[in-house]
């Protein structure tokens, strides 16, 4: 098997396994142990267990369960990597659910896998995602976005989209990143209030309840990279 770029036994990936079955993180330690190129460094069965100890480890990738006792791994996803920006979140959940996945895509995961995938391909999946790959394909973000905007809702979408003033276009940018409020805050140089009441009035332009829609919208209508825009005064 080909190992993951820039890392080899001298360098492993090192993981960190959130799930709160004992029996399943010792099965995933003793799968992803045996690969050479692979070394799991802690583990955690509950969300709150999983922030205190998960940054300290530095971790590369995080495996984690969408549903914990105390919380779920998508919320955990968007903490850890709001503390390790670096860090790529595989989520591992035993249901096959649109909600859980696009929860995903906004907390910025860079996978997400059945449990009853094969040992062979979880240990592909840490690898891609180890090496600065998406598991999230643009084919199930599609599908997705159909089933939250119904049929043909592009050109609804594309008016919805240019209603939206600069700075609700740059929030929706960042909410497509996954980033939290507090961070959009922090990058824009705004209070988490006036965070908030922008977003309020995002998402009833685009005509959705939720920001996991608006997430969904931002990575949809993303313009192709061009030049770096300046600086926007809100």
């Amino acid at each position: 098997m080909s190992e993951a770029d820039g890392f080899s036994p001298q360098r492993p990936i090192r993981v960190f396994l959130v799930d709160d079955h004992e029996v399943v993180r010792r099965g995933v330690e003793d799968l992803l142990d045996a690969e050479p190129d692979i070394e799991v460094v802690g583990d955690a069965g509950t969300a709150s267990h999983a922030l205190a100890r998960g940054p300290a480890l530095r971790p590369d990738v995080a495996v984690l369960d969408v549903r914990l006792p105390d919380g779920d791994g998508v919320s955990v996803c968007r903490e850890l990597r709001s503390r390790m920006p670096g860090l790529a979140c595989l989520m591992l959940t035993s249901f096959d659910d649109d909600e859980a996945l696009l929860d995903a895509i906004m907390a910025g995961a860079a996978g997400y896998v059945l449990k009853e995938i094969k040992g062979a391909d979880l240990v592909a999946a840490v690898r891609t995602i180890a090496s600065g790959r998406s598991m999230l394909d643009p084919a199930t973000t599609a599908r997705l976005m159909s089933t939250l905007r119904g049929e043909d809702a592009d050109e609804p979408e594309a008016s919805a989209l240019s209603s939206l003033s600069p700075r609700e276009t740059e929030i929706l940018g960042l909410i497509g990143e996954g980033l939290t409020n507090r961070q959009i805050g922090k990058r824009l140089y705004l209070s988490e209030k006036t965070v908030k009441n922008h977003i309020s009035r995002m998402l009833a332009k685009l005509g959705v309840e939720r920001r996991i829609q608006a997430a969904v919208l931002a990575t949809q209508a993303a313009p192709a990279p061009g030049p770096a825009p300046g600086r926007q005064h809100g």
